[in-house]
């Protein structure tokens, strides 16, 4: 264990050295491409940051306005019926919008039934198998130009949809629900 512990740590060193020495082999201006780059990366964080500030605006307006609790309550009768705990279902319409909206609702399940309980189990295996839909697709479309969603989401919505059933399903057919 201590091998693999001594190789990560030069790993990215050594790749960092790698690189150089191809580029100076090549006849490459490492340092030129390199500012080149980062001078790129900085207009394409200028593009991101307005999708990103509005989505972050936006998910804080959905949860202090209430719409959150209001969706979980009319949502309540089809959760009870595909057996997902109601606990969940906060971070189950946060996972798409905010990545650290759900961590925090995860951290707040763990904290109020423990991580070992069915709601834990299933937020637990929601979280890691699906995606932050609308903070990727703003920073990945956005920062290329792409504006036509429509599919994308569409797509990425059902994917979800069927992360949560599979959460439900495993956990129940794994620890009994």
């Amino acid at each position: 264990m201590s091998v693999v512990k001594e190789l990560s740590s030069y790993a990215i060193p050594a790749l960092f050295f790698v690189i150089l020495c191809v580029g100076l082999y090549r006849g490459v201006k490492v340092y030129d491409v390199f500012l080149e780059g980062a001078k790129e990366g900085i207009t394409t964080v200028l593009r991101i940051i307005p999708p990103l500030v509005g989505l972050m605006v936006a998910v804080g307006v959905f949860r202090a306005s209430g719409a959150l609790d209001l969706l979980v309550y009319a949502v309540k009768p089809v959760a009870d019926f595909l057996k997902i705990p109601t606990e969940a279902l906060p971070m189950i319409f946060l996972r798409p919008i905010s990545g650290s909206a759900s961590l925090a609702m995860l951290s707040d399940i763990f904290k109020m039934y423990g991580p070992d309980s069915f709601a834990g189990r299933v937020a637990s295996t929601f979280m890691g198998s699906t995606e932050t839909i609308f903070y990727t697709l703003a920073v990945y479309f956005g920062a290329v130009g792409i504006k036509n969603i429509r599919h994308t989401l569409a797509a990425a919505l059902i994917a979800d949809f069927v992360g949560v059933i599979a959460a439900v399903w495993i956990c129940t057919k794994v620890f009994g629900g």
